[in-house]
């Protein structure tokens, strides 16, 4: 759990536990001062036979207090001062308690945000967006509700159950050992039959958790195919078991914490009855136990809920154990990239883009994609990639925009090698159109100025990158609050086209000064496709134009085409040159 939290979060936590500390301290002391109120209200001979209340009572004369009568009030005023200071206290401590505790739920989730986003993007072609969001948004809540606040629970519950023992002890130790050994016996018994159901009631939960996410992720983010296919019910099933078992776990481990306390509530209130028939058996009367009794009742109604309280910490924290698993490696072990920004700084390309001997290969399974290529992209040219499906072209794109680290070559712009020290400052110059684009559920603009807060919208760039697209006169004319019009989740409200038009905007908005169209139009009928092509030539040799293309005729007006096949470049050369001497390339465009 240390490991979870951060450094500054630590020392807030050593000031945390100095106050339980002070507030067991308190809660003693509290307790402790009923003793002599309550004995010298059973017995005002103490104040004459007692050496320490007789002291009291003779220095209490100093400050006006020269009765017996007064005296006892003033006992009494003491014990209501130190009872309010302790109350009070505590409610301080708590509301900081439960401040901390609550307040990690947003920083752990969004220091879990960024250790995400920090990730090379090859890590998350091997995890599934569902289980990322789940880790975020529920099992940083189940640490903090049933690991974090228990745990905070077990520390000051315990503090005060050991002061006031402390306490006990020094008035009547056998009694007290004798009470507090039975107590303990009972819970911990109880806690070792119960822990490994515990245990696996929190892996169960885990499971049905990500099952849940999961089911929901498929079902809302298909929604168009779940309805087509009648798929409805199957989605209901594959959400409703793992729903069920979590439901069932999560009831079982709230039960396990709970209903000991009736056993054990048999156990202590017998144990209060034993013992008032010991100390009346001590004492010879009722009248000179009736002091300990009291502090002993006393004692029992804070020691019995505090027990209860270390009881359940007990349990959920043993529950929660999984969970607590799942994140100490989330935060600890990933690998995080550089995300900061780097001083070194990026010229504008003049020159070309090079990749030397590029060879790249995924992880899982082993595939190598790319095989030793070589080719280069001069400035403001256009530059098209083709081939067969699986020849490396999305791959080949991954590696010029930085995403992905070739195990063998290096990739140079302006001859200058790309390095993680200056990877951040290289994709600023870069516009990308993958060929699904995301849309948010927020107006046009936001769309196209995507990331930019807002209040930092600049609506003339917003506008331009629209006229760019072949975007602004459909917005102006047919939208009714144009650029502040809602596209719907995913972009539903729009035609493929509208979508990867703004998408083509949002690529623009920040002037690149490479523009990479990842098979932006493989989905868009011609003329489409057309306007789309179109938008793309008004930039033609304004900027650097990288297109990877299904249909043969979007790379027809490219400076540049070149062909892979199997990882490699296989040809280059312009679309009438490929057409005639490239069997592979000329049987493409016949089909």
């Amino acid at each position: 759990m240390l490991a979870i939290l951060s450094p500054p979060e630590r020392r807030r936590l050593v000031v945390l536990m100095g106050m339980i500390l002070i507030m067991a301290f308190l809660d003693m002391l509290g307790v402790a001062s009923i003793l002599p109120f309550m004995a010298v209200l059973a017995n005002p001979e103490l104040l004459n036979t007692n050496g320490l209340l007789n002291t009291a009572l003779v220095n209490s004369r100093q400050i006006g207090i020269h009765t017996p009568e007064k005296f006892l009030f003033a006992l009494g005023i003491l014990f209501f001062v130190l009872l309010v200071t302790s109350l009070t206290f505590k409610a301080l401590t708590t509301y900081v308690q439960i401040r901390f505790v609550n307040m990690r739920e947003y920083s752990i989730g969004k220091r879990l945000v960024e250790t995400y986003l920090r990730q090379p993007y090859s890590w998350f072609l091997d995890r599934h967006s569902a289980d990322l969001g789940k880790n975020i948004l529920s099992e940083v809540g189940v640490f903090v509700g049933s690991g974090l606040n228990p745990m905070m629970n077990l520390i000051a519950q315990s503090t005060v159950t050991v002061a006031l023992l402390t306490l006990l002890i020094l008035v009547d130790p056998l009694l007290a050992l004798s009470v507090g050994l039975i107590l303990g016996l009972g819970y911990i018994s109880i806690f070792v039959l119960m822990s490994s159901w515990l245990k696996r009631f929190g892996q169960a939960r885990i499971q049905a958790n990500q099952e849940r996410f999961t089911a929901l992720s498929e079902a809302f983010g298909a929604v168009k195919e779940v309805k087509v296919g009648g798929l409805e019910q199957t989605y209901v099933q594959r959400f409703a078991k793992p729903a069920e078992i979590y439901a069932k776990v999560e009831a079982m481990s709230r039960v396990i914490a709970i209903l000991p306390r009736f056993a054990l509530e048999i156990i202590a209130f017998g144990g209060m009855i034993l013992a008032i028939i010991y100390l009346m058996d001590k004492n010879d009367s009722f009248a000179n136990a009736l002091p300990i009794i009291t502090l002993y009742a006393l004692a029992g109604y804070r020691l019995m809920p505090a027990l209860q309280q270390i009881y359940i910490a007990f349990t959920q924290l043993q529950y929660v154990a999984p969970a607590l698993d799942v994140l100490e490696q989330s935060l600890r072990n990933q690998r995080s990239t550089d995300t900061q920004q780097s001083h070194i700084s990026m010229p504008p390309l003049t020159q070309a883009i090079q990749l030397k001997k590029v060879s790249f290969r995924y992880p899982s399974p082993p595939n190598t994609v790319l095989k030793s290529v070589n080719l280069a992209i001069p400035a403001h040219s256009i530059v098209g990639l083709v081939g067969p499906t699986g020849s490396g072209k999305t791959t080949l794109v991954d590696v010029i925009l930085g995403l992905l680290e070739p195990q063998e070559g290096c990739l140079y712009v302006d001859g200058q090698p790309i390095t993680a020290a200056n990877r951040r400052q290289w994709q600023r110059t870069i516009g990308y159109v993958p060929q699904h684009i995301y849309l948010a559920d927020d107006s046009i603009a936001a769309n196209i100025a995507l990331g930019v807060n807002a209040k930092d919208f600049n609506q003339k760039a917003v506008e331009r990158a629209a006229k760019i697209a072949n975007l602004h006169e459909f917005v102006m004319k047919d939208l009714p609050q144009g650029y502040g019009s809602t596209v719907g989740e995913r972009g539903i409200r729009l035609s493929g086209g509208q979508r990867q038009r703004i998408g083509i905007a949002r690529a623009l908005y920040h002037n690149p000064q490479i523009l990479i169209l990842d098979e932006a139009t493989s989905a868009l009928d011609n003329l489409t496709e057309q306007a789309v092509m179109e938008a793309v030539n008004n930039l033609s040799h304004e900027i650097t134009i990288i297109l990877i293309a299904h249909r043969l005729s979007t790379v027809r007006q490219c400076d540049r085409i070149y062909l892979l096949e199997r990882g490699k470049v296989k040809a280059s050369g312009t679309f009438d040159e490929l057409t005639a001497n490239n069997q592979l390339f000329s049987t493409m465009v016949s089909t």
